[in-house]
């Protein structure tokens, strides 16, 4: 069956052979043997170039299932003695690869003492295919795609502001209200972006929300809105920690915060993804449960 699907897509039976280390007539034979078994022709043989014929073409659709199936069963076999090596290439938000990615890698590191972590930390989404990322850390809805995803966790947002800006220009109790205030906005955000701001578990509701300062990083709009600058309208773990603390104030409003979607890891649609991957998914998956155990 190799022998035969290296050779279709090959076009020719001894470049199939040199591909799997045999003779063009051991190939050749392989083939001649697939063809008896069956009682059918695979393929129109020319001197030039093997065709597939209709039985062939049904065939080789079968057999590339079938080869990725047995592939699979023995990946799973071996993949406690396959080791994780090489290059870890991981696009991850800024403000979150900073705050939590960071912290959990020399753990993995200390594990898997063969792999070396490349974190490229941008709030821009990459293209993992274009720009050859293993994988990538996605806040948020996912678009459709073709990528792998395995949730993480929850990112919920906040509507807040300092102490002193609520003193200065006064609480506002509904959406309907932004409209009155200086809202800080992030410029990654398709919705924010265009001075709306939507509310709602949907975002079904949507309010004018703008003010003097935009930013494409959330760590920005929090160091303004502690300075007094503003309302600012971001997820759960870039404000926590600013709450916690009395630097900000959360503001209840009449209609809720939009859900965000979780917090995803994506992969190429690889149906073997490398050790290395399949190390930091399960690790990462591992570590955001037992943070949110705690």
């Amino acid at each position: 069956m190799r022998v035969f699907v290296e050779a279709a897509r090959a076009g020719s039976l001894s470049a199939a052979g040199r591909r799997l280390g045999m003779s063009p007539a051991m190939a050749t034979k392989h083939v001649n043997a697939l063809e008896a078994r069956l009682g059918v022709k695979l393929f129109h043989r020319s001197t030039r170039r093997l065709g597939l014929t209709d039985a062939g073409g049904d065939y080789l659709e079968a057999c590339q299932r079938i080869l990725a199936d047995i592939d699979d069963a023995e990946a799973a076999a071996t993949s406690q003695r396959i080791k994780a090596t090489g290059l870890l290439r991981m696009t991850v938000p800024l403000s979150f690869g900073s705050r939590f990615i960071a912290p959990l890698i020399p753990v993995f590191c200390e594990r898997h003492p063969e792999v070396r972590v490349e974190m490229g930390l941008s709030d821009a989404q990459q293209d993992l295919i274009d720009g050859r990322w293993d994988l990538a850390l996605r806040i948020g809805h996912l678009a459709d795609s073709a990528l792998q995803a395995r949730r993480l966790g929850e990112s919920p947002m906040r509507v807040c502001a300092a102490p002193a800006y609520l003193r200065q220009r006064g609480i506002p109790r509904q959406i309907a209200d932004l409209a009155q205030h200086n809202c800080l906005s992030y410029t990654q955000s398709a919705l924010q972006n265009t001075g709306q701001w939507a509310f709602g578990l949907k975002g079904e509701f949507r309010v004018p929300a703008s003010g003097n300062l935009a930013a494409n990083n959330g760590d920005a709009l929090l160091a303004a809105a502690i300075a007094g600058q503003g309302i600012i309208y971001q997820p759960a773990f870039i404000v926590d920690d600013a709450l916690a603390t009395g630097q900000l104030v959360a503001l209840e409003l009449d209609k809720p915060p939009m859900e965000l979607g979780g917090i995803h890891v994506l992969y190429p649609p690889d149906r073997r993804p490398p050790a290395k991957v399949r190390a930091m998914v399960d690790y990462l998956i591992e570590a955001f449960d037992s943070e949110h155990r705690h």
